[in-house]
């Protein structure tokens, strides 16, 4: 329980995306006292961010804060709380209980909300946290006027504390922010491939690169070198890099989705991100090269139907990708 609440009551948590509403109910309530609608998404979707499951989160969430009151108990509804008319369905219900109402506002600053928002798997879209932001910015006024047992302001609290650094040389994924990564697509490595590409990732890493990518191409390409030249199999390749001590991201620009089948694709990123510590991109494009699918027996489709796929590939990775399962 939050230090100078009511217990039992009804608390409603009202702020925009990243403001710190979860971190703040789970430093002060039990798990069982939260009631959270992208908790209950993924109950009855396919993960946090199914928005498609909101209608039946919501009314679910209802059904458990309105059973908790009924007992008697603390419940702490974690949404947004930006809408006067459920506020006050709940308001009601605890004032026909008996349990006193309680508003808690988180007073963020719309800088630090944002930069919350796009260290998140899935951030909220720029243009709907602006109207939230907007949004939150007035909601004090109206809560003046509702009728609560008390009002509570949270303004930004400090981060828990941070685990250790790690170790020098350990796998970690790069921080976010503008980087430079590193595109090898000559391979001059006689004798010792695997020599060579350690040599080289060292070598970025001591240049400050924050990562490296490599050609996703069968045959080398004119524009690089003759076609007999070496191009080995990139994801073999940044399997190899993986296993080496650096901090380098690592991906491809760009695999073609016509001899790139998606769900396979999403599984195999999906192992380099696991083994390298969270250090695998994607990059991901319609295909362009003809004479390279001629030489591997691979059919190549005309631009139209390329760039359906590709989009179809986006959705599909993206899917397996996130949490949960979601029929596609």
């Amino acid at each position: 329980m939050a230090s100078g609440l009511p217990d039992p009551s009804l608390v409603v948590l009202v702020g925009a995306a990243g403001s710190g509403k979860s971190t703040w109910a789970r430093r002060h309530y039990r798990d069982q006292e939260i009631v959270s609608s992208d908790e209950l998404r993924g109950v009855v979707g396919s993960g946090r961010h199914d928005l498609d499951a909101s209608a039946d989160a919501f009314r679910l969430l209802d059904d458990i804060v309105a059973a908790r009151i009924r007992r008697g108990l603390t419940v702490v509804v974690d949404t947004l709380g930006l809408e006067p008319e459920r506020r006050r369905g709940y308001r009601e219900l605890a004032a026909r209980a008996g349990l006193p109402a309680v508003a808690v506002v988180f007073d963020a600053a719309p800088p630090l909300v944002r930069e919350r928002n796009a260290r998140r798997d899935r951030p909220v879209p720029a243009a709907v946290l602006r109207a939230q932001l907007t949004r939150a910015a007035a909601v004090l006024v109206e809560l003046a006027a509702e009728g609560w047992d008390e009002v509570v302001v949270v303004h930004d609290e400090p981060a828990p504390a941070e685990a250790a650094p790690p170790p020098a040389g350990a796998s970690v994924p790069a921080t976010p922010g503008l980087g430079f990564v590193l595109q090898i697509s000559r391979f001059p490595w006689g004798a010792d491939p695997a020599g060579w590409l350690r040599d080289m990732a060292s070598a970025a890493e001591a240049a400050g690169i924050a990562g490296i990518a490599l050609m996703d191409h069968l045959i080398q390409i004119p524009q690089v070198e003759r076609e007999w030249s070496p191009i080995p199999e990139p994801w073999v390749t940044l399997g190899l890099l993986a296993g080496l001590d650096t901090r380098l991201r690592l991906g491809t620009l760009v695999s073609p989705v016509t001899f790139r089948p998606a769900g396979v694709t999403a599984k195999v990123v999906a192992t380099l991100d696991a083994l390298s510590g969270g250090r695998a991109f994607l990059g991901i494009g319609a295909g362009w090269w003809q004479r390279e699918h001629a030489a591997f027996g691979l059919p190549f489709p005309p631009a139209r139907e390329r760039l359906d796929e590709l989009e179809r590939a986006i959705e599909l990775i993206r899917a397996l990708w996130a949490p949960g399962t979601k029929a596609y």
